[in-house]
């Protein structure tokens, strides 16, 4: 029966149950379950379930003639994720079109102004949590009050870039962002430590403050000093990472607050140059809990600053010390203390030899990734040595030649 014309036409994929087509489209990437959809009735059927497309992020250019079909069609499949990729029509045809968007991605839209988001938000969205206005350069305070205003759901806001926001835009998210859990201000540089005042709560008569976020993005924003991270320390109890890589005016008086934060997980420090190994110390000394520390770039860290993490910093797993003045003894003081770290990128360290190398070969066995670039004094005695590492999967030598 099997081999008979019959049985191999039941065997067919054509003829699998409806829900079976639908787990096996689910696995397929975009353009797949789109061409799939295409097969047949029974396939587009199959094909538009939306346990297809969960989680799907519909990727869209918006150009001047409007497809009447479009929005309809992915209601239908359950998506709410959108990224705009360019837009030439009204931002409200989006918003309007899928109700209960989720997420709405309007990275590197050069052309979106505030007029054109104030057409789009006349109502509130409660379903939004998360929006992306990064490189959006022409956005100002006047669309944080829509925002803030419309969006009170917002758990994720992205304005890397935004090179118009003040601390006036700050107070207007403390005011109406409460659910807020990551910010990203990154180049924002006309924000100041008042503004940073706003969002931990300490303008209570003007607004609450933004005290369930966990993931602050303050990168090069250089009208900071720390005084912005004494209102962070006090006021965001719930914080678990903090990028501050570029803000020049952090020095260690403003580590010494971070490290006092419990909850703090990730600090990102780079390029911050009047950081030394006086905060490192701090951050050993004060308790803190930090997985995650990257402090590349910042020449005033050397071998007493990474002894200070090894004496204090017991659940550190990554550490970015590229282009800091560390050298063997440091490194192996470090390895010895925190054998239990994944990620080590010390780049560009141009006194470490081949004896650091060993000493990594031989504690930090559950490495998985390693930075060796620039790292000029080092040979494939070295090399072989960190090559043993079971775990490792990344390594990166980049312009390394091999030394006799």
């Amino acid at each position: 029966m099997e081999d008979s014309p019959l049985g191999r036409r039941s065997s067919h994929i054509s003829c699998l149950f409806p829900e079976i087509l639908t787990i096996v489209f689910s696995h397929l990437n975009v353009r797949d379950k789109g061409r799939a959809a295409q097969v047949c009735n029974a396939w587009k059927d199959a094909a538009y379930n939306r346990r297809v497309w969960r989680g799907v992020e519909a990727k869209l250019h918006l150009k001047g003639r409007s497809n009447p079909s479009l929005f309809p069609s992915l209601v239908k499949r359950g998506i709410r994720k959108v990224q705009v990729l360019s837009l030439r029509r009204s931002l409200r045809d989006v918003v309007g079109g899928i109700q209960n968007i989720e997420s709405l991605n309007l990275s590197g839209c050069f052309s979106l102004n505030d007029a054109a988001l104030s057409h789009a938000l006349t109502q509130e969205m409660p379903s939004l949590t998360v929006l992306n206005l990064s490189l959006c350069k022409q956005i100002s305070d006047r669309s944080l009050e829509r925002i803030a205003q419309y969006l009170q759901n917002l758990e994720v806001l992205e304005l890397g870039g935004c090179c118009n926001i003040t601390n006036t835009g700050l107070l207007l998210i403390s005011w109406g962002l409460k659910k807020l859990k990551i910010l990203n201000l990154r180049s924002c540089r006309h924000i100041s430590d008042h503004g940073i005042g706003h969002l931990c709560g300490l303008s209570t008569h003007a607004a609450p403050g933004t005290l369930e976020l966990q993931h602050l993005g303050l990168q090069d924003c250089q009208k900071l000093t720390d005084q912005a991270l004494k209102h962070v320390s006090s006021g965001l109890t719930q914080l678990k990472s903090v990028n501050l890589s570029f803000c020049g005016s952090v020095t260690d008086s403003g580590i010494k607050c971070l490290s006092k934060m419990q909850t703090l997980k990730d600090l990102n420090l780079r390029s911050c140059d009047n950081v030394t190994d006086t905060g490192l110390g701090y951050l050993s000394e004060g308790g803190s809990r930090l997985e995650s520390l990257d402090v590349s770039f910042c020449e005033n860290v050397g071998d007493q600053g990474v002894q200070f993490l090894a004496q204090g910093l017991f659940n550190l797993r990554n550490l970015s010390l590229s282009a800091c003045n560390v050298s063997d003894e440091g490194l192996i003081t470090l390895v010895n203390a925190l054998q239990e770290m994944t990620t080590l990128n010390i780049g560009q360290c141009s006194r470490i030899t081949d004896k650091g190398l060993s000493a990594i070969g031989l504690k930090l066995k559950n490495l998985k990734s390693i930075d060796l670039y620039g790292c000029t004094r080092i040979t494939t005695v070295g090399l072989e040595k960190i090559m043993q590492l079971p775990c490792l999967t990344t390594l990166n030598l980049g312009l390394w030649h091999k030394r006799d």
